[in-house]
């Protein structure tokens, strides 16, 4: 509906991320995902849906999906994009579960848990050290 657009103007930090909690959920772009402003929408509590492509450019809002634990909202053509997109329009019951979870899940999930990411980062970089030091050929390895 016309009505519900809303062209808004430039705004503060806090202020835009506000903004988010109005809407009800994020239509994410094809081929070309949402990368920070997806990640600001989640942060800010505002589901995602969106299809995923075969680009990096076009798996982002996907990857951060799956790091909040909604792989749901990740669709994988324009058909299964406007189906899902129609159904949640019709359902606010599942809107507000989504939104729940988006905002339950915020400061637990590994998408906004920065001092674990750091944690894993060091020790990914103390393996290539000791890797480095002890004279193997660099190869691929896991970090917990």
């Amino acid at each position: 509906m016309p009505t519900r657009l809303v062209f808004a103007p430039r705004l503060a930090l806090a202020d835009h991320l506000a903004r988010y909690r109005l809407a009800d959920l994020f239509l994410d772009t094809f081929p070309y995902n949402a990368h920070t402003t997806a990640s600001d929408a989640l942060w800010s509590g505002l589901p995602i849906l969106t299809c995923a492509g075969q680009s990096f450019a076009s798996r982002v809002a996907g990857s951060l999906l799956h790091a909040i634990g909604l792989p749901e909202l990740v669709t994988y053509s324009l058909a299964e994009y406007e189906t899902v997109a129609l159904a949640l329009a019709r359902d606010p019951d599942e809107l507000s579960r989504l939104r729940r979870h988006v905002t339950d899940h915020r400061l637990t999930a590994p998408l906004f848990d920065s001092r674990r990411h750091t944690a894993s980062v060091e020790r990914a970089f103390e393996e290539m050290w000791r890797i480095h030091v002890s004279g193997t050929q660099p190869h691929q390895f896991a970090v917990d």
